[in-house]
């Protein structure tokens, strides 16, 4: 097959997507800007595309763009110190002078950077929206019009995220750093935090057509590895990602052909990835006894039965009021009385659900009269499920979801 600009292209643009995170970690520990970082990665994929149709793509082309990345900031950094000397020279030197260049970190500090950089991303003194967005960015190696896509909002919003995400980080004078003691505790919570709520998203989108994006998940699983790598003695990163492979798991059965919604309890079993659940019970060997990790066991619980039947409730149930314990919430008590009508029948959940109706959390969350509307359902109240299918359906902003409540409404009713 001839090696054609297009072909080329190509595989600078996959090389790209894959060493990108890396790229930018490795310029910013040089830059301490990662907005300048990703500028000058950007650069070097431009140099890329120009250089490698003539003289081939090299060997290594990961190396390669790391390589030009970094040479091309070690010359920022050094225009920079000669410009603060001469001012110097000239008796107007600023008080903050730009301080040498580092060399090129080593192949050994690769890893570092790239933690680095995701504590950066993730820091707390951004917002959630972006925390995301940057975090899509810079490590996911997601384009503007890629992340907006993903969570239905427009380029322009999203490329305001990322602009004022960055600008708020130079502003703060974040450092490009791995923060230890509690500090570190604390940034940490707000790593797994952003993770976590890239694979929601992808697994139970929040609104549009589709119930699931399996490449957010896909995005989400992979920093969730890399992060276990990079940090191996934290019980609780590898407890999230032991959960989000049980999780993913589940996605290939999740939706039917035509892309409606799939109940746990219909699920076709045999098209969950066994491989996946593996990867899953590896990684919860290595996990603490943190919130993540008692999601994790719970997941853990649902994914290895063969047969829905076979789902030990009791022992999901009893993890759902340790969780509760830790990380008291209604969504956590919601969850709670799913379990215990599986375990003690539907009267008990119900008493538990019915408990929650006044939580302002959960005043527009259309999965509370969801499962009020399956309980009521299971114990013969037709009328009053069909309304709260009804209720439900008209909460969700996710059309499959929304298809699914109304069918479960109309059977409800018949």
């Amino acid at each position: 097959m001839p090696v054609t600009a297009a072909s080329v292209a190509r595989t600078v643009e996959a090389v790209f997507r894959i060493e990108s995170a890396r790229i930018i970690a490795g310029v910013t520990r040089i830059v301490r800007d990662v907005g300048i970082a990703e500028e000058l990665a950007q650069d070097a994929l431009v140099a890329a595309l120009e250089q490698w149709p003539a003289a081939g793509v090299p060997d290594r082309p990961g190396a390669w763009l790391m390589a030009t990345a970094k040479h091309r900031a070690i010359d920022l950094v050094r225009r920079k110190e000669t410009y603060a000397r001469k001012l110097a020279e000239v008796g107007r030197a600023q008080p903050d002078a730009v301080a040498p260049p580092p060399e090129p970190a080593d192949a050994d500090d690769i890893d570092d950077d790239l933690l680095r950089l995701i504590f950066t991303a993730c820091h707390p003194v951004l917002s959630t929206h972006g925390r995301i967005a940057l975090t899509l960015r810079l490590l996911g190696g997601l384009t503007t019009e890629e992340i907006a896509r993903a969570f239905l909002t427009s380029e322009p919003t999203v490329a305001q995220r990322i602009v004022r995400a960055k600008r708020t980080l130079a502003k703060a004078d974040v450092p490009f750093e791995v923060p230890y003691g509690a500090d570190r505790e604390a940034r940490l919570g707000s790593v797994l935090e952003v993770i976590y709520l890239i694979f929601n998203e992808g697994y139970a989108a929040t609104a549009g057509d589709d119930l699931v994006r399996p490449a957010l998940c896909e995005d989400a699983l992979r920093l969730a590895r890399v992060l276990a790598g990079l940090m191996p003695d934290e019980g609780e990163v590898h407890a999230l990602a032991a959960l989000l492979e049980f999780q993913a798991s589940r996605i290939p059965a999740r939706t039917g052909p035509d892309g409606a919604p799939v109940l746990l309890a219909d699920q076709d079993r045999s098209k969950w990835n066994r491989l996946l659940v593996l990867r899953g019970l590896e990684a919860l060997r290595h996990a603490g006894h943190g919130p993540y990790a008692v999601q994790a066991t719970i997941a853990a619980y649902h994914a290895q039965p063969v047969r829905y039947e076979d789902t030990d409730w009791p022992a999901i149930a009893a993890l759902y009021g340790r969780l509760m314990a830790l990380t008291p919430s209604p969504v956590v008590e919601l969850n709670r009385a799913v379990a215990v009508s599986m375990a003690e029948g539907p009267a008990a959940g119900l008493a538990l659900v019915d408990a929650l109706a006044a939580e302002p959390a959960l005043k527009d969350y259309h999965l509370l009269p969801s499962v009020r509307g399956d309980l009521l359902e299971r114990l013969g109240r037709s009328a009053e499920a069909r309304a709260e299918f009804e209720r439900a359906a008209a909460l969700t902003r996710n059309a499959g979801e929304r298809r699914l409540l109304l069918a479960r409404a109309a059977r409800a009713g018949s």
